[in-house]
């Protein structure tokens, strides 16, 4: 099997939830392998990217720093697009609030009018706040399920239709998680498990669809173990779970994405589980 990123050179990718973290990592690798890149976070942000040469496939050793917390809005993307000059692809940003469909809607249509046809979706944004089912806040739990089910599913039906309307065999990622597979023995993970199970079931159900049609359009689940990020909660029980243990990198995520871009156009990797080699925390 021959890996390549030959065929998205010039192409248009979406990346949801790049404000920081992994979706920053993603985004601004695939500028890197050239393309034009749009992304978004719950708070406000698209990025989209294009490239126009050729590149070979590489892996990404040197790790950048992650977007610092007073990075925000404008400010961040005027941060990461003098950070990406000079790079293969090209980035594009557009204020979008993922946990809102008519947001979402105009973003895609400001992609398509600007940037192009996009070929690629990466399914990051996602949200989780600490707490407990039997004493939880009903508006914390809508907006986990808004952001990390309904977000992913309305950002995955406008990029298919897009895709289709254009003749584009596209690619849908979707970054889901250990806890899309097994429940944690974690304090205070109360939705959050069942939030990203469901993004393993609707990554099947899409291919199980995509399939009825003879679609040629790609479906991935990317589930990574704990990665070094905001996201992680500052409690003492993931300080003593982080204390001496090996943590993945943003960029190891990015280095998945890129692999499973890579594979030709009769290669699926339906499934992709990174997870660091001492994790036991979450089996």
């Amino acid at each position: 099997m021959v890996l390549s990123m030959d065929r998205w050179i010039g192409k248009v990718a979406v990346v949801t939830g790049a404000n920081a973290g992994i979706g920053a990592a993603i985004a601004e690798r695939l500028v890197e392998e050239g393309l034009k890149t749009s992304y978004s976070d719950a708070n406000g942000c698209y990025y989209g990217f294009k490239t126009s040469k050729k590149t070979t496939l590489k892996s990404s050793s040197s790790k950048t720093s992650r977007l610092s917390p007073l990075l925000e809005g404008k400010t961040y993307s005027i941060f990461l697009q003098k950070k990406l000059t000079g790079k293969e692809g090209k980035l594009y940003t557009v204020k979008a609030d993922v946990s809102k469909e008519e947001d979402i809607l105009k973003a895609f249509v400001w992609i398509k009018e600007n940037v192009g046809p996009v070929h690629i979706l990466v399914n990051n944004a996602g949200s989780f706040t600490m707490g407990n089912l039997s004493d939880g806040d009903t508006k914390a739990w809508e907006n986990v399920f808004k952001v990390t089910v309904l977000g992913l599913c309305i950002a995955t039906r406008e990029a298919i239709k897009d895709m289709k309307a254009n003749g584009v065999d596209g690619h849908i990622i979707h970054i889901n998680g250990i806890t899309g597979h097994q429940v944690p023995n974690i304090p205070g993970m109360n939705v959050a498990p069942a939030s990203k199970y469901a993004v393993t079931a609707l990554a099947e159900t899409l291919r199980l669809e995509l399939n009825a049609t003879k679609s040629k359009i790609k479906i991935t689940s990317i589930s990574p173990g704990l990665v070094r990020t905001e996201m992680i909660p500052n409690t003492e029980f993931f300080k003593e779970v982080i204390k001496g243990k090996q943590i993945l990198d943003p960029e190891d995520i990015a280095d998945g994405i890129v692999y499973v871009l890579s594979t030709p156009p009769h290669v699926l990797v339906q499934e992709l589980t990174i997870r660091p080699v001492d994790e036991s925390s979450f089996s």
